[in-house]
């Protein structure tokens, strides 16, 4: 399996912290951001992740990362020219990924708890074409929220409803196998412009080829200043509690 990290984006909802920056260079606690998501993708075993990039700091993720070495991984980056939405970049990975399944996360996503490699192997050896994982918040009508049959499997996503029909929303953390960039390619932007990645998801509803899993470990975006907060506080839990490893460190240049 290969992972994708996306990293680009504007970020306004983070100004003035991200002006001059990309916002996957924030700090949250004790390392920059963008650090968080590849140490979730090396959790689950991956070693061949791609990032991608987009905006003014590209250098200065790349100065960061570097090869990836220091991570014990193999990075590439591929740059993608503005905001055209997450299937968008997902597909600009397809020569990169080759025949092997592949994991996404977006680079703002925190998750901090169960590694995710048992799920990586379910998915893998599964009859699933995509999947996304599922966590319970309190305020689902913030979100896009999965609807849910009688067996517990889902149905349908629901952006931000007025009356959720569940508590479970999909996070910034997608499974996919080769066959999905010929779903992408089929994709019609939507109203604000974007290929988005839930009509990806969608289309492996009918059947059940969609892989669904509820994660329990501690989820949360960083893409405003309380949930920047907040990922800030979920690490510092955790190093208190002697369970986040220091943070990758090389020399610069």
């Amino acid at each position: 399996m290969k992972g994708i990290v996306l990293a680009g984006g504007t970020a306004t909802r983070l100004y003035p912290l991200t002006i001059v920056t990309n916002k996957h260079l924030l700090p949250i606690y004790d390392r920059p951001m963008i650090y968080y998501p590849i140490e979730t993708l090396a959790g689950m075993g991956i070693r061949e992740i791609m990032v991608i990039v987009g905006g003014k700091s590209v250098g200065d993720v790349v100065e960061l990362l570097a090869d990836g070495s220091a991570f014990g991984i193999d990075l590439t980056y591929r740059y993608q020219p503005g905001a055209l939405g997450i299937a968008h970049a997902i597909g600009l990975a397809r020569d990169f990924v080759g025949d092997e399944a592949f994991c996404c996360v977006l680079g703002d996503n925190i998750l901090r708890g169960p590694a995710l490699a048992d799920i990586a192997t379910a998915f893998e050896q599964g009859p699933y074409g995509a999947g996304t994982l599922l966590h319970r918040v309190p305020d689902p009508e913030r979100f896009g929220v999965a609807e849910l049959d009688a067996d517990g499997r889902v149905i349908g996503f629901e952006e931000k409803p007025v009356q959720p029909k569940s508590d479970l929303i999909p996070i910034g953390v997608y499974f996919l196998r080769r066959d999905a960039f010929a779903v992408i390619d089929k994709l019609l932007p939507s109203l604000r412009g974007e290929l988005e990645i839930t009509d990806v998801l969608n289309h492996y509803i009918p059947g059940g080829r969609l892989f669904s899993p509820v994660y329990d470990g501690h989820w949360t975006d960083a893409g405003t200043v309380p949930s920047l907060l907040r990922a800030a506080e979920l690490a510092a839990a955790d190093d208190a509690a002697g369970k986040l490893a220091p943070p990758v460190s090389r020399s610069p240049g």
